[in-house]
């Protein structure tokens, strides 16, 4: 194990006194003592808050060696100072690591280092040195990625803390909050917040259900903040009609009417709606009328629900238990994602049942608000944050979309999110649209969801592929400047589903807006990271919250990375950096054009180099159902492939020392093509034998990360190295209609067999380049995983000398 650890906040001795005295650690009684060791004594015992008695503790610390020879009980007997060999033998056992395979009991401090724990250097503590390093033990993680801290927590270490009045809640130590409250005594409400929407055009403004937890101690006046989890998921999806309505990808490509479309032709401009009257109030009620019993929960939440945060949970419009219709992305589902933040700091009415007329406010919170959740739930918070709601403090959005055009198109293309060829914007309403499994509800509405999903399918156009009004309304982007809340950012390296350029983008517009942005980047797919072993995310999210929701100093704005990013090349291996590719400059920003870029397969002398998108019948549905084999066969260089002549392949000079690659990789070049249309897809490969780290995190515990004491768990994860090595490895793609070389909303004429510049950003990188490796470039049509397929006669031509590649770079530090 490797440990990268960001979020400890550095504290001096008698500040970590006076944090251990808060936290009883270090208790009147310990003044008596009279020597080192019987203070050590004191702190190990409190050390195992699961057990009661004398001959309990004696048999715990039995299970401890304290040295390569004597367990604890036996050296505590004779010992007359504490030195940090004994601390941290002691120590790394009480982190879960074993002598003998994970560290040596002769030399405890080579493990400390090795694993990168943080430590103390003296040899002999007095008692205000042992004091430290307990303090500094307590904030060490272990081997499942949990502090001591956090593991006492599971075992009952704060239990006691329950019971301590309002004002001494909640409780903080090195800058986070603790789970001091009692999970099992948590209040689950059910209220029904008015939109300002009449989205299904009944007459009513539309109710929105919304699941609230929160702790038992808001009944007796608490205040707590809110995480709260927009889900159009939460409350079930309609796989069936997902299924129904997916497009078939295997047509062909046509080609489009030229236009002389500017951006201000397919300008969206908000209308305002006539909105029926908002419902008349009888009555205010302090008490919810409804209840639930288990939510569909995202573990982070879980986590802070022990610490002193209520947890709301919102479907949205369309959903069971709400009115109104799916509409994928659009002005009218952000509306209704802020009309929950909107209640919460008390500027919209909620209801006490569906049909009710008694109103109840959230008077049991503070009205500060954070988003959480990965991909559409990320994309609503970002959604969220673009409208600049009064009480979004912050968000937390993981792999989410920014502009809805990024996720289905692609530079005039219809291009799907990896694994989900044929879905769109229509299929996600469908399969969002929950009201559909209730028969008595899916029966009054089928009529205008019908109609909803025609209007999306419509809008949407996957005839042209281009950018227009629908697509337009569903760019977060056009908005970022009103963002007031301060943002965290998590995506995949690797996620094809909500491509890096969604990520990337909003992070480039953010650096002209005046808040607190961080960006973390893993090298996963589509996945959270707050069970990752190698990285403290849990822990760092711990210190954002606190100082976002409850206005803790704890530096966190200071102490968190700008931009933390995972190497691709080692396991549980994480750099800080100052950002992302916004920082480089003539220096540092290697801006290389590959002249020199000659196919890997072909003379090099040849003016043009050519390949044909037409695939045998046979060979073309072995691919259609076989993804895997479609892009081997792609990316090998054996002439033998099926694939030889259906794409070109360039290799670069090998690196001459370890390089970094970041930002927007830039093809340029000159094509023809044998008809009026045509497209180009491209990917980016890092050439070079290497064990490589898979794309998803493997399991290396189920059920080991505890979230709080006798509450819910998550497994265990961390990426590692594949067992084999491989040649090479894919860092990005692009993708071009070339009818719309220039902009996307924009259709140009395209000749047979005529050549025409093009410029193409792929989607964007952060890649470490080890030395001797090369870069490869792979030029073809058709995206089997991602583009139609319509198999057709399509043969194009690349002026050689024209073809040119850029990569911002930064030397490998």
């Amino acid at each position: 194990m490797k440990n990268n650890q960001f979020a400890i906040v550095p504290t001096d001795s008698e500040a970590a006194i006076a944090e251990l005295k808060k936290i009883q650690f270090i208790t009147a009684t310990m003044a008596d003592l009279k020597t080192v060791p019987e203070v050590y004594r004191a702190l190990l015992a409190k050390s195992f808050p699961e057990v009661h008695s004398t001959a309990g503790l004696t048999h715990k610390f039995a299970n401890l060696m304290a040295t390569s020879q004597h367990n604890l009980n036996d050296w505590l007997a004779t010992a007359n100072v504490v030195n940090n060999q004994v601390f941290y033998n002691v120590g790394l056992q009480l982190l879960g690591f074993l002598p003998g395979q994970d560290f040596d009991l002769a030399d405890p401090l080579l493990a400390m280092r090795d694993i990168h724990l943080p430590m103390v250097g003296d040899s002999a503590f007095d008692r205000e040195a042992l004091y430290y390093a307990w303090y500094l033990l307590l904030n060490t993680r272990g081997v499942k990625g949990q502090t001591l801290i956090e593991n006492l927590t599971t075992r009952g270490y704060f239990v006691p803390f329950y019971q301590r009045p309002n004002q001494d809640k909640p409780l903080f130590f090195n800058g986070k909050a603790q789970a001091v409250f009692n999970t099992n005594e948590l209040i689950r409400d059910v209220v029904y917040v008015e939109a300002p929407l009449d989205t299904d055009h009944d007459g009513q403004r539309d109710l929105l259900k919304v699941e609230i937890l929160r702790p038992a101690e808001t009944a007796t006046g608490l205040k707590v903040p809110v995480l709260y989890t927009a889900s159009p998921y939460n409350q079930g999806i309609d796989d069936a009609a997902g299924k129904a309505t997916m497009h078939n990808v295997d047509v062909p490509l046509t080609a489009k009417t030229p236009d002389t479309n500017t951006y201000a032709d397919v300008e969206y401009h908000s209308q305002p709606a006539d909105l029926p009257a908002a419902r008349s109030v009888t009555q205010i009620s302090d008490a919810a009328e409804e209840t639930f019993g288990r939510e569909q929960s995202y573990t982070l939440n879980d986590y802070f629900l022990a610490r002193g945060f209520a947890v709301v949970y919102a479907a949205g419009i369309g959903s069971v238990d709400s009115d109104g219709l799916a509409p994928t992305g659009d002005e009218d589902e952000t509306t209704s994602t802020i009309a929950i933040i909107e209640w919460l700091t008390g500027k919209r009415h909620a209801f006490t049942t569906r049909d009710g007329d008694v109103a109840i406010n959230a008077w049991w919170t503070n009205g500060l608000v954070a988003m959480t959740g990965r991909s559409y739930l990320g994309t609503l918070a970002t959604a969220a944050a673009t409208t600049g709601v009064d009480g979004l403090k912050t968000i937390i959005s993981e792999a989410a979309i920014s502009s809805w055009y990024d996720y289905y198109r692609d530079n005039g293309l219809v291009v799907a999110p990896d694994t989900f060829q044929g879905e769109d914007t229509d299929v996600l309403a469908a399969e969002v649209f929950s009201r559909s499994l209730k028969a008595g509800d899916a029966h009054q509405i089928k009529p205008k969801f019908d109609a909803k999903l025609a209007a999306l399918t419509a809008g949407q156009d996957r005839t042209t592929g281009s950018y227009n009004q629908f697509w337009d309304e569903r760019n977060y982007l056009k908005n970022v400047a009103n963002i007031k809340a301060d943002i965290v950012m998590v995506h995949g390296l690797n996620d094809w589903n909500v491509k890096p350029r969604n990520v990337a983008n909003l992070w480039d517009k953010l650096q002209d807006v005046p808040v607190t942005k961080k960006l973390i980047l893993h090298q996963g797919q589509h996945i959270y990271i707050n069970n990752l072993q190698s990285l403290d995310f849990t822990d760092m999210m711990n210190l954002w919250l606190s100082h976002e929701l409850y206005g803790l100093d704890n530096h966190a704005e200071s102490l968190l990375p700008n931009v933390l990013v995972q190497d691709n090349t080692a396991t549980q291996t994480w750099h800080a950096h100052d950002n992302w590719w916004q920082d480089t400059d003539d220096a540092l920003d290697f801006k290389v054009q590959y002249k020199e870029l000659v196919p890997a397969d072909h003379p090099v002398d040849q003016r043009a180099a050519h390949f044909t998108d037409k695939l045998p019948d046979k060979l073309f549905d072995h691919y259609r159902t076989d993804l895997t084999a479609w892009q081997t066969d792609l990316l090998s260089e054996d002439k033998t492939s099926p694939l030889y002549d259906h794409r070109l392949l360039f290799k670069s000079w090998q690196a001459p020392s370890d390089q970094l690659l970041v930002g927007r990789p830039h093809v340029t070049g000159s094509v023809a093509v044998n008809q009026n249309f045509g497209m180009l897809s491209f990917m980016l490969l890092d050439f070079g034998s290497a064990k490589r780290l898979t794309v998803s995190p493997q399991l290396i515990a189920s059920k080991a990360l505890d979230l709080g004491y006798h509450w819910r768990e998550d497994d265990l994860k961390d990426f590692k190295l594949a067992a084999a090595t491989s040649p090479y490895k894919m860092i990005t793609k692009g993708h071009l209609n070339l009818q719309n070389r220039h902009e996307p909303w924009h259709a140009e004429a395209l000749k047979a067999n005529e050549f025409y510049d093009f410029a193409v950003d792929l989607q964007p990188i952060f890649h470490h380049l080890l030395t001797g490796h090369q870069i490869g470039l792979v030029v073809y049509a058709t995206d089997m995983k991602m583009t139609v397929r319509g198999n057709q006669d399509l043969q194009y031509s690349l002026q050689l000398n024209d073809l040119s590649l850029h990569i911002p770079m930064k030397p490998f530090e």
